[in-house]
């Protein structure tokens, strides 16, 4: 990472407040909870129930090991591969744990209790986990304003609705990627919140054409002041996979700086980098770090990340949002925000009035979780977690290449412009006797470029090469192709919830279908069924079922 100037407290942005953030104040009763920390108080005011009351008297869990999962890949990548997954792994590694316990009462004063995590509590971390959310930003993403601060929400989808409500008012536009996370423009929409849309290349928003959109805004004809809030994904972007480079960054961020923009950076998949994919044949086996938790290790790790907006953000316009979802469970509904303290203070105000706080039995189990483990053993989960799902990738990617006939041309325009695309076509047998070597056929039927970071893959179909097209027909199409699918037993996602007009009466898009393809989740064999499905009934779409 570049090195960062001398820090400096933010700005003052308080003018983004929208007339609803202004407007809310301290809820009565909420703002008595400084008191209650005081020693010595009689707290008579609250209605708190008693804990004594409390039906838990502890939770307890059995908790993975930090270094659960291997650094690097655990066997050699080949066609049979994933019975080795299937077969191999479950009975041959079992899972070496370590049990926690979470008291009704503590022990230790300040250690982590029933009485406080299920008592009502104010809308930021509890302490712990105040503490080890701070400890965590301050060396993983180093922001560059010294009066930063941490308030958790329930994950990110909620504190994605907390920010625009905090920042939008109604009538305003968003600046968004031009394909993007459909349920944040969902969530936005019933309060006449609209997108923005930015075009994209191969590392997600083009920076030139963020320039150009707000340089030359017009508020009339656009009937809409010129947007002054940014929702952005860059680390796996969702739906596309691009992840944003640290010199894009830095022309987005000094963008925004320019025209006055805050930017929610809205990043789930951080640790969930995976490098560039290369075909099984072509990989070589990569060196194994050390596989216990260690200061060195984690510094190393981090080394290896792209960098946060945070760490540009010598203003204080970047509100972070991050989630427990992706490294932890998405069941335990526990995310955070990072920003400066004027934003801050107002999300609190918005949660004090509406969640209040996320659940307590989560907040509680993850802390103790974190706590038992320590910052470099949460570091070295995360190291794990990205071979997994790196392996995930390759392996379903690899099932593609199995299935298909894979051309790599350099893309020149649109979303992938800046990589390179595989395009797929049928394999053709050219002799029965010659059953493992093909020939390919000329009609590319769709093409993705693998992600580098995420759970994705994002397929654009080549509908211009089916008989029947028709300029204008690409929905009826991919709609078509996807209820096929669905009926033969496969689901994936359809590419058009992710456009960013896509609840606009005038959505017009012309660019082919799409598909978004989850491989984060399902057995391996169960990854290779649904490739194996796909093939054939994608060439029956396109009439090489002969094939």
């Amino acid at each position: 990472m570049m090195s960062v100037e001398k820090r400096t407290k933010s700005v003052d942005l308080s003018h983004h407040l929208s007339e609803l953030s202004k407007a809310r104040p301290t809820s009565p009763l909420k703002g008595l909870m400084k008191y209650f920390a005081q020693p010595g108080i009689l707290a008579l005011a609250g209605g708190l129930p008693s804990p004594a009351y409390f039906p838990v008297s502890d939770i307890s869990a059995n908790v993975l090991v930090p270094e659960s999962f291997a650094l690097s890949p655990t066997e050699s990548s080949t066609s049979l591969s994933w019975l080795w997954k299937l077969f191999g792994s479950h009975n041959a590694t079992k899972e070496k744990t370590q049990a926690v316990t979470v008291p009704k009462y503590p022990a230790v004063k300040g250690d982590i209790n029933l009485a406080t995590s299920l008592q009502y509590g104010s809308a930021v971390a509890q302490a712990q986990l105040q503490d080890f959310l701070k400890h965590f930003i301050s060396e993983v993403y180093r922001p560059a304003f010294e009066d930063w601060t941490v308030l958790i929400d329930t994950g990110n989808t909620d504190g994605w609705s907390r920010a625009f409500m905090t920042l939008c008012n109604p009538g305003e536009g968003v600046l968004c990627e031009e394909w993007t996370y459909p349920s944040a423009i969902a969530s936005m929409s019933p309060f006449n919140i609209k997108p923005v849309p930015v075009a994209m290349d191969g590392l997600g928003m083009k920076s030139d054409d963020l320039e150009n959109l707000l340089s030359q805004w017009d508020p009339v004809s656009r009937q809409m002041p010129r947007p002054h809030v940014m929702y952005i994904v860059p680390v796996g972007q969702n739906p596309s996979g691009s992840t944003m480079s640290v010199a894009r960054k830095k022309q987005i961020y000094d963008i925004c700086v320019k025209y006055d923009v805050i930017i929610v950076e809205d990043d789930p998949y951080y640790f969930l980098q995976l490098g560039t994919y290369a075909f099984k044949d072509d990989r070589s086996p990569s060196a194994t770090p050390s596989g216990k938790p260690s200061a060195d290790e984690s510094k190393r790790y981090l080394s290896t990340l792209t960098p946060s907006f945070l760490y540009f953000d010598y203003e204080g316009r970047v509100i972070r949002l991050d989630t427990f979802s992706k490294t932890i469970a998405p069941g335990s509904r526990l995310g955070w925000f990072t920003c400066n303290p004027v934003f801050a203070e107002r999300l609190e105000r918005q949660g004090e009035t509406s969640a209040q706080a996320p659940c307590g039995f989560g907040q509680a189990v993850i802390t103790k979780i974190l706590m038992h483990w320590t910052y470099d053993g949460y570091i070295r989960w995360l190291r794990g977690l990205r071979t997994e799902y790196q392996q995930r990738r390759n392996f379903f990617i690899d099932c593609v290449a199995e299935e298909f006939h894979l051309d790599a041309v350099p893309a020149v325009a649109g979303v992938w412009e800046g990589c390179s695309v595989y395009q797929a076509s049928s394999k053709v047998k050219k002799s029965s006797r010659m059953t493992e070597k093909y020939s390919a056929r000329n009609r590319t039927m769709f093409s993705f470029v693998p992600p580098v970071a995420g759970m994705f893959v994002w397929m654009r179909l080549h509908l211009e090469q089916h008989p029947s097209f028709v300029p204008g027909n690409e929905d009826t199409l991919e709609t078509k192709l996807w209820t096929k699918l669905a009926e033969n037993g496969v689901l994936f996602a359809p590419g058009w919830i992710f456009a960013a007009n896509a609840l606009a009466e005038d959505s017009g898009n012309n660019d082919s279908g799409h598909f978004r393809i989850s491989f984060s989740n399902a057995e391996f064999a169960d990854l290779k069924k649904a490739v194996t499905i796909f093939g054939r009934v994608i060439r029956e779409f396109f009439q090489e079922e002969d094939l």
